[in-house]
């Protein structure tokens, strides 16, 4: 009876496989935005303090879960004084909703390298659920530390009108449609 259990115990093992943690290199990983400015141009800003992991249990992160949250007073668009207004009561009103947050709910493999994340973006107290573009860069071994790392590029759009950030503002002044656009690398725990 001990080998069968034993046996029975050895292949339920051979199927089940265990979810990894993936922690965010933050010295090697960026996360932008850019928006429209009197409809002519494009600013480009971003988010300094942000952190994210992902959990999956397979190779090809088909079942990864990924959070991630960001500072909002983090916020940068190497401009003191936009940064100021973006931070105030006007638009993120950092110091009332001091952070962003994103959850995945479902991931879709596109094909090899390109993925559709489907979440919930919490932004100015608002959560609505978004769609994310993701290209999978791979995975390597870092030639120093050893541990395993992926790579990310993830893109999207949303509208700072669905979340209630800069309503008094017109979209002809700082545009609607806000372009998101990250850099990640993140290493095996």
């Amino acid at each position: 009876m001990k080998k069968l259990n034993f046996l029975i115990l050895f292949l339920l093992a051979g199927t089940v496989s265990f979810a990894q943690t993936w922690s965010l290199d933050k010295a090697h990983s960026n996360l932008g935005f850019s928006v429209s400015h009197l409809m002519v141009s494009e600013v480009d800003g971003s988010f300094k303090n942000f952190d994210a992991k992902i959990t999956s249990s397979k190779e090809d992160f088909t079942d990864a879960v990924i959070d991630f949250t960001a500072e909002v007073a983090s916020i940068s668009t190497d401009n003191e004084q936009r940064d100021g207004h973006l931070k105030g009561a006007d638009f993120f009103d950092a110091q009332k909703f001091e952070k962003i947050t994103f959850k995945s709910k479902s991931i879709k493999k596109l094909d090899a390298k390109k993925y559709k994340v489907i979440g919930d973006l919490t932004m100015h107290g608002v959560t609505k659920q978004v769609e994310l573009d993701v290209t999978f860069g791979g995975t390597a071994v870092h030639p120093y530390n050893k541990k395993t790392i992926a790579g990310f590029k993830v893109g999207g759009i949303i509208k700072r009108s669905d979340f209630g950030v800069g309503a008094s503002t017109s979209s002809a002044v700082v545009g609607d449609e806000v372009t998101l656009n990250a850099k990640t690398e993140f290493a095996k725990d």
